[in-house]
């Protein structure tokens, strides 16, 4: 009987998943024959190896196995969650500036305008637990509306609304104060979808003023100032794992 086959993945895939860098920049690599498989420079991204394979190396020297890291970031406004932007615009990896810390990515997303919790790490296979919209754990939000909800549109805002085929709403709706023309919600998602609260509160003709992303399941943003980092306990790691 032939022993079961290991499965293959591209080679940029396969340093990305290492934690050693994003797939891009391993691409970028590979094609400027910096990565070798068994002694040999290989140059094509999609190169097919184990994710398993130990004699990888890089510039010559050996793949260690790279220490997993988990951080999080109060984001402020204004920056963008990605690796690099096409636009020059800032993105949040300049509040991990000098800090000494392995390549990391971002943990799903909060867009440009938005704030709070973004989880970074380099275990993608924890990163895809925290994202999964099924069984990852909820996010919870604090938004400043330009209205004052009644608790019918509450209530709406729970049944959901069809936006552009989709289907979107809350799984919890929480008035938290009123301003005179303005009111803080709390939304707690179950799901992750593009741009989801603004999307939703748009179907109302609700805009939004400020949203504060607060926490992720367990993991609360408590008194982390805007723009600092921390890493998270191995407890809290094993609380979001599961």
């Amino acid at each position: 009987m032939s022993a079961p086959s290991v499965p293959r993945h591209g080679l940029a895939r396969v340093l990305s998943k290492r934690g050693l860098c994003s797939r891009t920049e391993a691409a970028r690599w590979i094609e400027q024959g910096r990565v070798s498989v068994e002694g040999r420079i290989v140059r094509d991204p999609e190169t097919p190896v184990a994710l398993t394979q130990q004699h990888i190396a890089v510039d010559g020297r050996p793949l260690a196995a790279v220490e997993r890291c988990y951080v999080m970031l109060n984001k402020p406004r204004g920056l963008v969650t990605t690796v690099s932007d096409e636009r020059g615009r800032d993105t949040v990896y300049r509040c991990l500036d000098g800090a000494g810390l392995p390549w990391v990515a971002p943990v799903g997303r909060l867009d440009k305008a938005s704030e709070g919790l973004l989880l970074l790490s380099n275990d993608p296979q924890w990163a895809a637990r925290i994202t999964d919209p099924q069984s990852g754990p909820a996010k919870t939000y604090h938004v400043q509306v330009d209205t004052i909800p009644d608790v019918f549109l509450l209530a709406r805002l729970v049944e959901g609304i069809d936006v552009e085929g989709e289907w979107l709403r809350a799984a919890s709706a929480t008035l938290l104060r009123t301003g005179g023309k303005n009111a803080w919600l709390e939304l707690v998602l179950h799901e992750g979808r593009n741009r989801q609260i603004r999307r939703l509160l748009a179907g109302f003709d609700i805009g939004v003023l400020r949203l504060v992303r607060i926490a992720i399941g367990p993991l609360a943003l408590g008194s982390l100032p805007k723009g600092q980092w921390r890493a998270l306990a191995a407890e809290e790691v094993e609380r979001l794992r599961c």
